[in-house]
């Protein structure tokens, strides 16, 4: 199929080598009015990541010459890209799947078979929150260092260096993780529930199979935060309800 690039709109990059999956999201993306560009390989779609700037990448897993696990890592952590979205699609629907995934950069992990319906509104989810976190960043550097800051007990997050530390040490966070702590840190001791993580941090319109990403989200974040996982002092679970981050040191 023939890409389609068009001034002023949205560009999508979609990474797969199934020409019947490649042709239905194309197809549908262009629908919605985005522009879109096509790579059959993992070593491509580093190069159009590179080149191209796409302002969201859709990313399947079993590809040829580069996996999409370790596109997604070359893009996030080897080529230092954190402003480009990227959603991974996948057969592999275990909870370790979407973990590496997650763990390796993505934003969102969908699995296949998919609903097209729920593919646009997670593109549109992801869109939206990354214009959002450019204008945040845009204006946090209009403030003092000292307004940059949130700390909350042990917990201290720089919102201008997007950086996290417990106890004065660096904690690696990928930049979802990095919000959804900003999310609840911003307001310690108030439980939140996974709904409102869905709509406010991952910005979804439907939360149909997608709760058990928070859980996943959540999971992670423990085991780089946490001293002991299995007691947390920082990140709590309210059971049945949600999640806080705790003002206790």
């Amino acid at each position: 199929m023939e890409e389609v690039v068009e001034k002023d709109k949205k560009t999508i990059l979609v990474v797969d080598d199934e020409q019947s999956i490649m042709e239905l999201l194309v197809f549908n993306l262009q629908k919605e009015g985005y522009n879109t560009l096509e790579a059959y390989d993992g070593v491509t779609a580093v190069d159009m990541a590179i080149n191209e700037k796409p302002d969201l990448i859709l990313l399947d897993v079993m590809i040829p010459k580069m996996d999409g696990i370790s596109v997604c890592k070359k893009i996030r952590y080897a080529l230092n890209i954190s402003n480009i979205p990227i959603l991974m699609i996948s057969a592999k629907d275990t909870e370790s799947d979407k973990i590496v995934g997650l763990e390796m950069g993505a934003d969102d992990y969908i699995t296949k078979p998919f609903q097209i319906r729920e593919v646009m509104a997670r593109i549109k989810a992801n869109l939206r929150k990354a214009e959002l976190n450019s204008n945040i960043e845009v204006n946090v550097q209009k403030n003092e260092d000292k307004e940059n800051i949130i700390k909350v007990g042990d917990l201290t997050l720089d919102l201008k260096k997007v950086e996290a530390r417990v106890k004065g040490e660096v904690i690696n966070l990928t930049k979802k993780e990095f919000d959804v702590l900003k999310y609840l840190a911003s307001q310690p001791g108030q439980v939140v529930t996974r709904e409102m993580l869905l709509r406010e941090v991952w910005e979804y319109e439907e939360y149909v199979g997608a709760i058990r990403t928070i859980d996943v989200t959540m999971n992670r974040i423990r085991d780089k935060i946490e001293k002991d996982k299995a007691n947390p002092k920082i990140l709590i679970t309210k059971r049945g309800v949600g999640y806080y981050v705790t003002d206790r040191s």
